[in-house]
C-alpha cells in the first residue's frame, strides 16, 4: 500500500467535496439551507462535461457548470426567500429537479472523451520531500485552486466587511436591514454563489478528478455527505478542507486495504475478504455520522456556530425573536 498515491488521490477527490462545502457554508452563513447540493453538482457534472465535448474546451465547459449550478439554485431562492416557503422541503425538490434535468439533459454523454482540465507540476514544490509528491505533482489546476481558495473563502467570512455583512443576514437580519443592509439581496447572491460552487464541484469530477458522465453514478452521492460536512465544520472553511480530504482519504484508504496481503509484517484480514466488503464501503459514510453527532454536540455546546437565522425566512417589518 503506497500512502502517498493515497494522500494525493485524497486530494485529489476532496477538492470536490471542499467545492461543495464552502458553496454550502456561503448559503447557510446567509441564513438558506439548501439541500440541493447533490442535485446542482450533478447538473454541475453533465454541463461542464457536455459543454467541453460540444466546443471542444474544458474552461466553457467549467464556466457552464458554474452558471448551471447557480441558475437552479436561484429556483431555490425564489421559492424560499421571495415566497417564504420551507427551506428543506424546496431543498430535496431542488435535488430531485436537478438530477431529472442531469439526466435527461445527459442522455448520450456517456463513453464520450473530451477534452479535460489539465494536470500540473509546481517545478519547485514538487521536489519537498513527502510533500511535494503528495501536494503538488500532477495534480489537476482545479486542485491547487482549492489550496487557495480556503485560506480566501476564512478571510472573507470572518476578516472582511462583506463578510461582516453575510454574517449580519444570517444572524440578524432585521438588525442588518436596520443597518441598510439589503438582506434579500444578500441572501439571493449567496444562494448563487453557493449554487455556482456545487456546480464547479459536478464539473471537478466529470472534467478532473473522474472524468467521465456516468449518470446518477457520477456524484455518488458526495453533495449529502457535503451538506453533512458543513455541520461538522462548524460553518468554518478551514474545518471543512479537514473535513473534505479527510473523508476522501478514508475512501481511498479503504479502497488501497482491500489489495494488501500483509500490513506492517502481518496478515491483512480485509484482503479480498467478501465478509468485510460492506462494512468497508460503509466505514467512510459512517465515520462521518459520528462526525456529524460530535459537531452537532459540539455546536449546541456553542450556540453561536450556527448562523441564528438560519432556515428562518426573513419577512421585512416583522419583528426577530
Amino acid at each position: 500500500m503506497n500512502i502517498i498515491s493515497a494522500l494525493h488521490a485524497s486530494f485529489a477527490t476532496g477538492t470536490v467535496l471542499l467545492f461543495a462545502i464552502i458553496g454550502e457554508i456561503y448559503a447557510e452563513r446567509s441564513g438558506i439551507l439548501n439541500l440541493g447540493v447533490e442535485g446542482m453538482m450533478l447538473l454541475g457534472a453533465m454541463a461542464g462535461f457536455g459543454v467541453s465535448l460540444a466546443v471542444d474546451n474544458p474552461w466553457l465547459g467549467l464556466v457552464m457548470a458554474l452558471l448551471a449550478g447557480g441558475f437552479l439554485s436561484l429556483l431555490h431562492g425564489v421559492v424560499t426567500i421571495h415566497f417564504q416557503a420551507d427551506q428543506v422541503v424546496s431543498g430535496l425538490s431542488l435535488t430531485f429537479l436537478g438530477t431529472g434535468l442531469a439526466l435527461v439533459l445527459g442522455e448520450g454523454l456517456s463513453g464520450q472523451n473530451p477534452p479535460l482540465i489539465p494536470t500540473v507540476t509546481l517545478p519547485i514544490l514538487s521536489s519537498i520531500p513527502f510533500i511535494g509528491p503528495v501536494l503538488f505533482t500532477e495534480q489537476s489546476i482545479l486542485v491547487y485552486f482549492g489550496y487557495l481558495f480556503i485560506p480566501a473563502a476564512w478571510y472573507y467570512i470572518y476578516k472582511t466587511r462583506p463578510g461582516m455583512h453575510l454574517w449580519a443576514v444570517g444572524e440578524k437580519p432585521e438588525a442588518a436591514d436596520t443597518l441598510g443592509v439589503n438582506v434579500y439581496r444578500l441572501r439571493y447572491f449567496y444562494v448563487f454563489v453557493g449554487g455556482c460552487l456545487a456546480g464547479l464541484a459536478g464539473a471537478t469530477i466529470s472534467l478532473s478528478v473522474s472524468p467521465g458522465w456516468y449518470s446518477a453514478q457520477t456524484t455518488s452521492g458526495l453533495g449529502w455527505i457535503a451538506v453533512g460536512l458543513v455541520i461538522f465544520a462548524q460553518w468554518n472553511p478551514l474545518i471543512a478542507a479537514i473535513g473534505a480530504y479527510g473523508f476522501a482519504f478514508l475512501q481511498r484508504i479503504i479502497l488501497d486495504l482491500q489489495g494488501v496481503p500483509v500490513i506492517l509484517g502481518l496478515e491483512n484480514p480485509l484482503y479480498i475478504n467478501a465478509n468485510y466488503l460492506f462494512f468497508l464501503k460503509m466505514s467512510p459514510y459512517l465515520l462521518t455520522i459520528l462526525a456529524l453527532v460530535f459537531g452537532a454536540i459540539m455546536a449546541r455546546r456553542r450556540r453561536s456556530s450556527a448562523p441564528g437565522a438560519l432556515g428562518v425566512p426573513y419577512i421585512r417589518g416583522e419583528r426577530g425573536l
